[in-house]
């Protein structure tokens, strides 16, 4: 990741894609006051994992992303309601399709393109993958977004975001176990010798066993 690039915790993150979200999906009712930041951050579609975020806590992600530049206040003529917007698209440098791109990564975690592409297209129009990868490309150059390994028990190629981190962390498909070795084949007459021999030993206990019974019961005046 890019040095320059903010770092940004686990709320710090969910509320910046909320307020790209809210702001491509419903832009009539956006900058967001702290509550309906707070109620977009806990909704149970599109969200992966499902919070429950008390106002305090966006509270607290909201002054974070303001000195990162992500995050701005507005307070409209004629309103006690403060309010918040990003700034994303200017502080990384991104246009609509990019933002909508690294909203979904932030709000859902690693998916592969189909999966993004599917989700991406409520937020910003995405007519072909080839559209979508080019996005990718974009955010990958920018250091914001990386490719990571399928998921268990797929093949498909996922992205997922870098501003912040252990946010989801990246299930990887576990290692195949290793196969034992074959035991070396052993010649058929070679395994024949092998087993008279042992056969021919259990001879020899069994015979030495049964003397000492014998001599045994001699003593005993048996």
């Amino acid at each position: 990741m890019d040095s320059n690039m903010p770092t940004l915790n686990d709320a710090e993150a969910r509320v910046l894609g909320v307020l790209i979200e809210k702001s491509l999906t419903t832009p009539d009712s956006y900058p967001l006051s702290i509550n309906a930041a707070l109620n977009a951050c806990n909704q149970k579609s599109n969200r992966d994992p499902v919070t429950s975020y008390v106002e305090a806590e966006v509270v607290v992600a909201l002054q974070g992303l303001l000195p990162k530049g992500l995050a701005g206040r507005v307070m409209a003529a004629g309103s006690r309601v403060e309010k918040f917007r990003h700034t994303a698209n200017a502080a990384l440098g991104l246009d609509d399709g990019r933002l909508a791109v690294l909203a979904e990564l932030l709000l859902r975690g690693p998916q592969s393109p189909g999966e993004l592409r599917a989700r991406v297209h409520r937020m910003s129009p995405t007519a072909s993958l080839e559209e979508l990868s080019s996005r990718l490309d974009g955010l990958i150059a920018a250091g914001i977004v990386e490719r990571v390994p399928p998921s268990p028990g797929s093949r498909a190629e996922r992205y997922a975001q870098l501003l912040a981190p252990g946010l989801h962390p990246v299930a990887v498909a576990p290692a195949a176990a290793p196969r034992p070795s074959p035991s070396p084949a052993v010649p058929a007459a070679a395994g024949r010798a092998l087993l008279e021999e042992r056969v021919e030993a259990l001879e020899r206990q069994v015979a030495e066993l049964s003397a000492r019974f014998d001599d045994l019961l001699a003593r005993l005046g048996g």
